[in-house]
């Protein structure tokens, strides 16, 4: 029986994923182009870049600088409070003026004073934690991505504002860099023993521990491009990330709500003080709200409002975002200020003055509506997404202000993803309806080019013309159609190097340079890790993992086969019953069918740590909470048709 545990276990474990090879060229990351810096240059006398305003608001209400790392379980560095301190004075030739002047500001780390009863912890993640002061203790909202960077953050603000307990939290939203702190914070223990408070939007857990489950390990690959995470910090490789400095990729956990705000317009007093929440759903997140603090003349408008231009389709991947929806949630915002006097969100600084408050928020309904509106004009004149990409450009009503610059977001990616909320990705051409896969497409091209070696000679002819976006297309296919060529590696190695340079928005300057490295070293070795989303995916629905594992199964090997197996987790009481019909996976919540192949019995924290890669022979071949019923044989052939996704699949030399 051990025998087949083991291969039962070898069967689920691959769904865990596994590694990948380096295949890469080698070398160092290129110096600016002539081209590069003079694009640079002509940004920077397009722009006021030297105006103070958001310097000023930026470090208004210092108190104290972290110093030091933050440490990950195993020792590794996960926040290092040192490595941006080479964010100073001008712009270096390797980074994009504007975003070079965003990254500073990002770059003012530590614990502010909003107002009186209000203070916020920056740079310990990428999201800000904001502690309000309440009756008996802090009011945290959104204590941040994960256990470590959270606990850092609160023990530093009780060693400069008091050692006072938490008496509340606030999710404002379902994406994990605002509650995957939470058990930094609070332990669940103590949650429950002291009934703290956990307030959150309607439908918030649900989305929160959804999201990432059926398509997250593509999610977690692609992010790696977004945030820069395995790029270097330094004028050449990560700056900034436009919303904050960088992830935090500890250990994420969650917390269940205790109260949920279901009302567009919500009253509750918390602690002590009066909120009044705002429910809006369907913008930046499925499940997310803002709210004000009336007596405190305050208003947090959550992550809906922050110093730049907002993703409409993340690059990571992710639901195309209602962008009219958007724009519309901020004319409300204006009206629901009231007279507030400070206002702050969950990323980048705050803004002080109602004055400045209704221009910078009228400004940010008018970006997403200028989009929005632009982006349907010219869908309704025939134009595809790549040609609205190049003809949308914003007034310059709206262009000159820097809250609402593409640092995170941009301008051209989002108006394809307007293009693809309502007419989804197919540009309409019937060429683009049944195309070749890029390398057939790309080998072909190249025997039409008369060789990859022309192919990289024209190439270079457009990098020293400054022509990058051509170069970048020409190589792409090189590298593709014939994938031995180091010379194209290379050469696309650095015309990436020169687009991240010039890249305004910080995901692109992030995803350009990630394919640099990668062209140079292989795709990483180790995806992201799965474990640190234990606590998360421990309140994850079982049926949401089984949704996942059906849309892992290998189809093709599958047809044919008829095979029924009982999953029983004893610990849950859970019983379902999964067969294979038409090549596709079915299950039903059911109890164990008599006709089944096979029972698999196992507790949910067992199979959570075999999907996630962290079972170990101890919890699994040593433990009596796994029972194997029926035909063994059966068994680990139905685990076997399903596929494993590794995380670390090639991106840019597939």
């Amino acid at each position: 029986m051990k025998t087949f545990e083991k291969a039962i276990l070898a069967a689920i474990l691959a769904l865990a994923g596994g590694c990948s090879k380096n295949n890469g060229v080698g070398g160092a990351a290129s110096d600016a182009a002539q081209a590069t810096i003079k694009a640079n240059q002509e940004m920077a006398q397009s722009l006021k870049l030297d105006d103070q305003q958001d310097f000023e608001d930026a470090k208004h209400g210092f108190i104290a600088r972290p110093e030091g790392k933050i440490l990950a379980e195993d020792g590794s560095v996960l926040v290092d409070f040192d490595e941006y301190k080479f964010e100073q004075g001008p712009a270096p030739a390797t980074v994009n003026p504007s975003l070079w002047r965003h990254a500073v500001l990002n770059a003012q780390i530590g614990l502010f004073k909003v107002t009186d009863g209000i203070y916020q912890l920056r740079g310990f993640d990428i999201a800000n934690m904001t502690l309000i002061e309440g009756k008996s203790g802090w009011i945290v909202v959104d204590p941040l991505t994960c256990k470590e960077t959270s606990a850092a953050a609160i023990a530093f603000a009780r060693k400069n504002l008091g050692d006072k307990p938490v008496s509340a939290v606030i999710f404002t939203h379902s994406h994990a860099d605002h509650f995957g702190g939470v058990l930094g914070i609070l332990p669940a223990k103590e949650a429950a023993e002291r009934h703290v408070p956990i307030v959150a939007p309607s439908g918030f857990l649900e989305e929160a521990t959804s999201e990432n489950v059926m398509v997250g390990t593509a999610m977690a690959r692609r992010s790696m491009y977004q945030f820069g995470k395995n790029l270097e910090r330094s004028p050449k490789g990560l700056v900034d990330t436009g919303l904050g400095k960088e992830v935090g990729y500890g250990n994420i956990g969650i917390l269940e709500p205790t109260q949920l705000i279901s009302k567009e317009t919500e009253e509750a007093t918390i602690d002590g003080v009066r909120f009044v929440f705002h429910n809006v759903p369907g913008a930046e997140a499925p499940a997310e709200m803002s709210f004000s603090i009336p007596d405190m003349k305050a208003y947090d408008g959550a992550e809906n409002m922050v110093q730049t231009m907002h993703n409409l389709l993340p690059i990571r991947g992710a639901k195309v975002r209602d962008s009219l929806r958007w724009s519309e949630y901020m004319q409300q915002a204006i009206a629901q200020t009231g007279d507030a006097d400070v206002f702050f969100a969950q990323h980048t600084w705050p803004i002080w003055g109602h004055a400045r408050i209704v221009d910078f928020m009228t400004k940010q309904r008018d970006v997403y509506k200028y989009m929005h509106d632009q982006t349907v004009r010219l869908i309704n004149q025939g134009y595809t997404p790549r040609e609205i990409a190049d003809m949308v450009k914003l007034p310059k009503s709206l262009a000159s202000s820097f809250a609402i610059r593409g640092y995170y977001g941009d301008v051209r990616h989002n108006v394809k993803a307007i293009y693809q909320f309502y007419l989804g990705a197919y540009d309409g051409n019937p060429a683009n309806l049944n195309p070749l896969p890029p390398q057939e497409s790309a080998k072909r091209y190249l025997e039409l080019m008369g060789g990859a070696d022309k192919a990289v000679a024209a190439a270079q002819k457009a990098y020293d013309d400054g022509d990058y976006r051509w170069a970048a297309e020409l190589l792409n296919h090189v590298v593709l159609g014939q994938p031995d060529h180091k010379g194209a590696k290379e050469l696309l190695a650095r015309t990436y190097d020169q687009m991240g340079y010039m890249a305004e928005s910080a995901t692109w300057r992030n995803s350009y340079l990630t394919a640099a490295t990668e062209l140079r070293n292989g795709p990483p070795t180790k995806g992201v890790n799965k474990a640190t989303l234990f606590e998360v995916l421990a309140h994850t629905p079982t049926e949401r993992f089984l949704e996942a594992m059906a849309a892992s199964l290998n189809g093709p090997d599958a047809e044919g086969k008829d095979l029924k197996v009982n999953l029983v987790l004893s610990d849950t009481n859970e019983s379902f019953v999964l067969w294979i019909e038409n090549a596709v996976l079915h299950f039903k919540k059911a109890a164990p069918a008599t006709d089944a192949n096979a029972t698999l019995t196992v507790t949910k924290g067992i199979l959570l740590k075999m999907l996630t890669g962290t079972a170990g022979v101890k919890d699994t071949l040593m433990s009596d909470d796994m029972k194997v019923g029926g035909s063994k044989i059966d068994l680990v052939r139905f685990f076997s048709l399903i596929d494993k996704a590794p995380g670390t699949f090639a991106i840019v030399t597939k």
